[in-house]
């Protein structure tokens, strides 16, 4: 399976605001692409990403959006980090699209979460089945065939597995499994009995006519370790 990286996956649909723009037009766009956060750029420079939140608290609708104290300046990734990345950290701050920058730091574009989870292709069978678990372990434990059976003895299969190196530690890896189920209480009990690190796991399949809020909330659920 190619390593599929954050520029394969760029949204074309969601434009970035700019800081000239203002707060009645943000919220009518954040209301027009179903997303509770947008990014806002002076020039080709991402400043940061407006929200739901940052809006309530300015009444005045012709407030530029360069007078608000914009969060999320430093949440970002680059162009040709792996579209895992984009997830980690889409988890970590809860929001619902990442920017991405290019080589020479100027923004490039978005990438939503349910097109990264996207990027294993749609599970086939029961419209609505399908997760995703992210396990870490050291490399000399892992195994393909011993975690199918893990996997199996809670009816469920592997569907998909992607595995790459930890970016923080060079002797573990992260093993990216798409399941047929959107169960995985029991599943992640076992593999976590026998010593492996459950980091992550996406529970439900987005559906192209629900709001993506909704999706964000039914598909992510982050998992501390």
């Amino acid at each position: 399976m190619p390593a599929l990286l954050a520029e394969d996956l760029l949204n074309q649909m969601i434009p970035p605001l700019k800081g000239t723009d203002t707060t009645a037009k943000a919220a009518r766009w954040l209301e027009e692409f179903h997303v509770g956060q947008l990014p806002v750029l002076t020039g080709r420079s991402y400043r940061g990403l407006v929200t739901e939140q940052d809006l309530a608290d300015y009444e005045n609708p012709n407030t530029q959006l360069a007078e608000l104290p914009l969060g999320y300046a430093n949440v970002h990734v680059q162009h040709d980090q792996h579209f895992y990345r984009v997830m980690e950290l889409a988890i970590e701050q809860k929001i619902q699209l990442v920017p991405v920058l290019d080589e020479q730091q100027e923004y490039a574009g978005v990438v939503t979460v349910s097109d990264a989870l996207a990027a294993f292709g749609p599970v086939p069978g029961v419209a609505g089945q399908g997760s995703i678990l992210v396990l870490t372990m050291e490399e000399r434990d892992y195994s393909l065939s011993q975690i199918s059976r893990y996997v199996e003895e809670n009816n469920a299969k592997i569907l998909s597995a992607h595995v790459i190196a930890d970016e923080h530690d060079p002797y573990r890896i992260r093993l990216t499994l798409r399941l047929n189920t959107d169960n995985l209480a029991r599943i992640t009990a076992t593999l976590e009995r026998f010593g492996y690190v459950v980091s992550a796991q996406f529970s439900g399949t987005p559906v192209a006519s629900e709001d993506e809020q909704e999706r964000f909330d039914a598909l992510l659920r982050y998992l501390s370790v």
